[in-house]
């Protein structure tokens, strides 16, 4: 009797256990059922855009829906952040997010969206050292020699960027606090402008991603003094790094990744941030990636991508406080 009353107990319980799971996949909406929209702060063929699009390709094929991106640039990106912001937050819209709009609060005045209130972290996609380049024929021919120049006559060396907020132009005004020097900046619209800009001899110096001046190393018609990341750069193993030359733990870095509006469901969530790390492990992507001086970011995850959100955060507020750093 003991037995038999047993059995039927653990009968039922299998039995609502089952109904319950039926009940709960019922209610748990199947995602994606409709296109995708990713929102990118960049024009079309600036770097953003393009590894969106490398990303969006192939995270549509494992979704099974076509992933569309919409450009919406302006205002250090903030115009497309404040797009995903205001968005229903169901997974069907994406947005980009890099260095200038993690400087945006600190430089656009009431920033339509909160950073950390309005937006919630998938995962980091990208990240790309930079490079300090100068012209060939500088006499500059190490960095403890533009050093030395700018200390002795403050302000006479100019640097071009490619505009106000970016990495180009952050990661100067970080050397600068630093290195204890001052180099006027001169804003350009976008990188090739920069770069056109020194090799026409109307600036002294660039900072720049190796996709950029690369071929003009190549050629000799630049002169690379030192990197911005951690280690030193595959395509230029000679080139040392601003933390080897003197200025220890220097990072600074171009990256990218992507945000969701907040209150998105925490599956969407993980299951966006698995999909697009399994996409960013592919060789072609990977080649594809190179092939524009990226470097994936394989092991990221929404709690990584979030931290490193902060911590850019408040380190380019207090860069933006201390060095003066305006929008205009």
């Amino acid at each position: 009797m003991n037995f038999m009353i047993r059995s039927i107990f653990a009968g039922a319980l299998l039995a609502a256990a089952f109904a319950a799971s039926q009940t709960a996949a019922q209610s748990t909406p199947a995602y994606p059922t409709k296109p995708i929209r990713m929102i990118v702060h960049s024009p079309p063929g600036a770097a953003p855009d393009v590894v969106a699009r490398i990303i969006g390709e192939r995270l549509g094929l494992a979704l099974g829906q076509p992933i569309v991106v919409e450009n919406r640039p302006g205002a250090s990106g903030s115009i497309a952040l404040a797009a995903v912001a205001k968005a229903e937050a169901d997974g069907y819209t994406l947005g980009t997010m890099s260095p200038p709009q993690a400087v945006a609060p600190s430089l656009v005045p009431q920033l339509p969206y909160d950073t950390a209130r309005d937006l919630a972290p998938v995962l980091q996609t990208t990240r790309a050292p930079m490079i300090l380049v100068v012209r060939a024929g500088s006499p500059s021919r190490s960095l403890p020699g533009l050093v030395a120049a700018a200390k002795a006559q403050p302000g006479r060396l100019t640097y071009a960027s490619a505009g106000n907020g970016t990495p180009q132009h952050l990661a100067v005004e970080a050397f600068k606090l630093r290195a204890g020097v001052d180099i006027h900046h001169v804003p350009y619209k976008g990188s090739v402008a920069a770069v056109t800009a020194l090799l026409g001899e109307q600036v002294d110096l660039v900072v720049t991603t190796a996709v950029t001046v690369g071929p003009h190393i190549q050629s000799g018609k630049l002169r690379a003094l030192a990197t911005t990341g951690p280690t030193r750069m595959p395509e230029f193993p000679e080139v040392p790094t601003l933390a080897e030359l003197g200025l220890t733990g220097f990072d600074v870095r171009d990256w990218q990744g992507l945000v969701v509006p907040a209150r998105t469901p925490r599956p969407i969530i993980d299951r966006i941030a698995t999909e697009v790390a399994k996409v960013l492990e592919q060789p072609e992507v990977k080649d594809r990636l190179a092939g524009i001086g990226m470097e994936p970011v394989t092991d990221s995850d929404p709690e990584a991508f979030g931290a490193l959100i902060q911590s850019e955060l408040a380190r380019w507020a207090k860069v933006v406080r201390e060095a003066g750093i305006r929008m205009d």
